[in-house]
């Protein structure tokens, strides 16, 4: 390195290898270190730009950075060895002082107790890199690691910096995201001479770094196993004793902190035995367990003389070991690990799951009760989009309108419905001495009749009728006033297509008038048992996996739904149910699903109801969410002032298949997305006519709110309000930056979560939609608690909205705001003062829904009011 006298760099080689420089020559280390920052701040004196300084070395700004921390940090290191080293002679502070030319306190400083370790980060970081490549070949070091890890972003640079001096290589890989078909890059750290080719073509090997520092990079562990329990402490209760009658549940004993529930009664629990196994289920106290146990398992399994036979193995990894990420295959609820159990979901949890009524639910019923519920979720997008438009604040009705586009957008497709009153989701639980028409459900009525449905179903002969009863005393015992479970006799489960108790849930509805229809069990179900197509051990016929599942799964609920919409008698039903049945436990009990379809005549039953023995999804119920494949658009779209529709512009991309034929590139997208008329995939019976015009409504209704959206003039922006309003604007501005700060957070939460969940991918590419979805959400809750992102909101006060209704806030900051704050506040604060009471067909409307039933909370929420409007504009107040 030279420099000429107008300070004009020519690279000479600076501290160390590089990879693209020479070694820097002359002098020790620790010289060339002191030499190179010495250089580094006289330019910097001298009026050069970090940036000029960092083209001058042939660097990038980043690269200097890291440079300058290695030889800040190396430099320190020998300080502190030299201080080390003259006070293990006998030199005193000063006498050291005066050897290395600092003062006093500077040479304590060194000497401080942890003072060396905490020089040490760096080579304990770059070191534990190294082990990453070592043990996984290709590492994620992209955004969000440095939080993983529990370091700074300039620690972990400077670490990587480190290892690139000693020829470590850094790629950048495009891979696809998760569910949304667009690229994501990944910041890749791979061993000396790794070429880009080579982690592009084994990218599905790339892995997260998974060592954790508490103590800001002193030292990494990493994921720590969860706590075991000995087998010595769990009893097995098997299928000779009784055991299926409550498959999937562990009695807890109650009174021990180790197995304690917290202030839960029950919860869906994994357990981890011996460090090897674990168990899955609901656990619930239970206190006559026998002397010595602790646990007992409920399982529909036989005794082979070993109780490990009758858990579960944890999920180990391609080397065998035991996978800490994820040993159970569930995601455990942030929070979740109380002694031994690891909680998935808890008492109180299953009461705020969505209480919509879904489409393959609702078309299995009349097409008047799926009128009524699609009427009622329309009218209330309507008034919805009616309040939106009342509202005086143009930026917000702007942000609203463009918010409820999109959420209908996405109602025209799924077609869910609007719930039934009191409807609510439950657990079950068995209460062996209930009778099979009846059911302990403490948040219903003693005596009234209540239908159970769960997710999927063949059909309304698979939706039992029952009578409360919550006077059970063994229910009372076992669940008191349980906020989100019900018990139930165990025979009543296996019409609930076969559920078992470790976590299964069910809606329940009221029933007395008779709305839901329910019927007996199908005579081509009773004593069915799809283990009659269980494969010997020595055939050689393939054996289902978990990817096929998903794929048959799909194909034969289709089938039903298509049957029962068009007329299929119940002889016919019962042949397509029996499949389903077999199918469903196909992977996990090895059975001849091919074999099924033949003998239930699955391909007949297909060309009958879809049209050919291999067609697929043939009414709009089916047809709704089926994929379609779409040229590759770019990212958004504009909208057509005049029709509202959404115009959409496509990439033009296109690449070489395997046959050297040029093919346009797709993406994924669903076919009721796609058309602009829902009759367009009806088959035409009275039931996809109520859902198509259903859905065409509310595809109307979203081009409407995008016209309008399209429309809306912004409020000026007035210098003057600014500083008028100058205390509330710096308010404003102050709470935005700390909602702003959780931003970077939770995108690095997304791309650690992401990271994860394309390693197990890729690693297990037959996992089926319920596994992956678990993985997503462990991945994603676990990337959360670590990174902090949390949600922090701008909460504006009265003065505040003046300023904003005044235009002191800029059009851009505003709606930073309102993606930052409680739309549903700003919302009241922008509709009009004389608005508070209810219209008078909002209030015929209320009057009706109490009439059917419905609680004033449950109105109010349907027509977009409080309830103490409701109650006033209703004469309550």
């Amino acid at each position: 390195m030279i420099i000429d006298e107008g300070a004009h760099l020519k690279h000479y080689g600076i501290l160390r290898k590089s990879g693209r420089y020479p070694w820097g020559s002359g002098g020790t280390q620790s010289q060339r270190n002191r030499s190179f920052l010495d250089i580094v701040e006289k330019l910097r004196k001298e009026g050069m730009s970090e940036k000029e300084i960092a083209d001058g070395f042939g660097l990038t700004t980043t690269q200097l950075r890291a440079a300058k921390s290695i030889a800040r940090n190396e430099e320190k290191q020998a300080d502190i060895a030299t201080a080390e080293r003259l006070k293990a002679k006998g030199y005193s502070n000063v006498a050291i002082g005066q050897k290395m030319k600092i003062n006093e306190s500077s040479v304590r400083a060194l000497l401080e107790p942890g003072q060396k370790h905490r020089a040490d980060v760096l080579e304990t970081t770059a070191n534990m890199l190294k082990d990453q490549v070592t043990q996984k070949k290709y590492v994620d070091i992209g955004t969000g690691t440095e939080l993983h890890m529990g370091v700074s972003d300039t620690k972990l640079k400077t670490a990587v910096a480190r290892l690139q001096e000693e020829g470590y290589t850094v790629h950048y890989v495009k891979v696809e995201q998760l569910g949304t078909g667009q690229q994501t890059t990944i910041k890749v750290l791979a061993a000396p001479g790794t070429k880009y080719s080579e982690v592009f073509k084994n990218r599905g090997d790339i892995k997260p770094v998974t060592q954790h520092s508490e103590d800001g990079g002193l030292s990494y562990e990493g994921i720590r196993p969860p706590k075991s329990i000995s087998s010595r402490r769990v009893a097995v209760r098997y299928a000779e004793q009784g055991g299926t009658d409550a498959d999937g549940v562990i009695y807890v004993r109650p009174g021990l902190k180790d197995i304690s529930l917290g202030g839960a009664r029950y919860a869906q629990v994994r357990i981890a035995v011996d460090g090897t196994h674990y168990l899955k289920g609901m656990a619930m106290y239970k206190d006559d367990l026998p002397p010595g146990v602790d646990l007992m398992f409920n399982t529909n399994k036989k005794n082979t003389g070993n109780k490990l036979d009758a858990m579960k193995p944890m999920k180990t990894d391609k080397d065998g070991n035991i996978d800490q990420e994820n040993p159970f295959g569930a995601s455990i609820k942030p929070g979740g690990q109380r002694g031994v159990h690891n909680i998935v979901n808890e008492e109180g949890d299953w009461e705020r799951w969505s209480r919509t009524l879904s489409s393959q639910m609702l078309s299995k019923q009349s097409p008047r009760l799926a009128k009524t519920q699609l009427d009622m979720t329309y009218d209330r997008k309507k008034r919805e989009l009616d309040e939106i438009m009342a509202l005086t604040n143009p930026s917000v009705r702007q942000k609203l309108l463009d918010s409820f586009a999109d959420d209908v957008d996405s109602s025209a497709v799924h077609l869910k419905a609007h719930h039934l009153p009191r409807q609510g989701n439950h657990v079950i639980l068995p209460v062996h001495s209930m009778k099979e028409t009846e059911i302990y459900a403490p948040n219903y009525r003693n005596g009234e009749k209540v239908v159970l449905i769960r997710h999927p179903h063949g059909g309304i002969f698979e939706i039992p009728e029952l009578t409360v009863n919550n006077r059970h005393p063994e229910a009372k015992k076992l669940l008191g006033n349980a906020a989100d479970a019900v018990g139930i006799n165990p025979k009543t489960a296996e019409k609930l297509s076969g559920a078992d108790f470790d976590g299964d849930t069910v809606l329940v509805i009221p029933n007395n008038q008779g709305k839901v229809k329910s019927s007996q069990t199908l005579e081509g179900l009773k004593n069915f048992d799809p283990q009659m197509y269980k494969l010997p051990k020595d055939s050689p016929i393939k054996r289902m996996t978990a990817r096929q599942k998903q794929i048959e799964m799909g194909v034969v609920s289709n089938l039903i739904t298509d049957m029962t919409i068009k007329g299929a008698n119940t002889s016919e039903l019962a042949r397509a149910v029996r499949h389903s049945m077999v199918v469903i436990d196909a992977e996990k009990h090895e059975l001849n699903w091919k074999q099924s379809s033949l003998d239930n005549g699955i391909a007949q039953l297909k060309a009958k109801y879809q049209g050919g023995p291999t067609a697929g999804a043939a009414t709009l119920i089916s047809k709704a969410s089926s994929e379609i494949r779409v040229p590759e658009r770019k990212q958004g779209f504009r909208t057509d002032p005049i029709t509202g529709r959404k115009i959409y512009t496509e990439t033009g991309a296109s690449f070489v298949n395997k046959d050297g034929k040029v093919v346009t590139k797709t993406t994924k997208s669903k076919k009721l997305a796609e058309t602009d008329d829902a009759r367009s995939l009806s088959s035409g019976t009275p039931m996809e006519e109520v859902y198509a015009a259903h859905s065409n409504r509310l595809k109307s209704l979203a081009s409407e709110a995008r016209k309008a959206s399209v429309r809306t003039k912004y409020t000026p922006y007035s210098p003057s309000a600014k500083k008028v309003y100058a205390e509330q604007v710096a308010s404003l501005d102050a709470k935005l930056n700390v909602a702003l700060r959780n931003a970077p957070l939770e995108r690095r939460a997304q791309l650690v979560a992401n990271t994860i969940v394309s390693q197990k991918r890729q690693a297990n590419p037959d996992m089926d939609h319920a596994e992956l979805k678990k993985v997503k959400s462990q991945a994603l809750a676990a990337a959360r608690a670590r990174t902090g992102a949390s949600k922090k909101r701008v909460d504006i006060t009265d003065v505040e909205w003046d300023a904003i209704q005044a235009g002191a806030i800029s059009t851009n900051k505003l709606n930073s705001i309102l993606d930052n704050t409680d739309l549903d506040q700003v919302k009241q604060r922008a509709t009009p003062k004389e608005r508070l009471l209810m219209t008078n067909a909002k209030q015929q409307r209320a009057l009706s829904m109490a009439a059917a039933g419905y609680t004033q909370a449950e109105i109010a929420d349907a027509l977009g009011v409080s309830l103490t409007t409701l109650k006033r504009s209703l004469g309550g107040e």
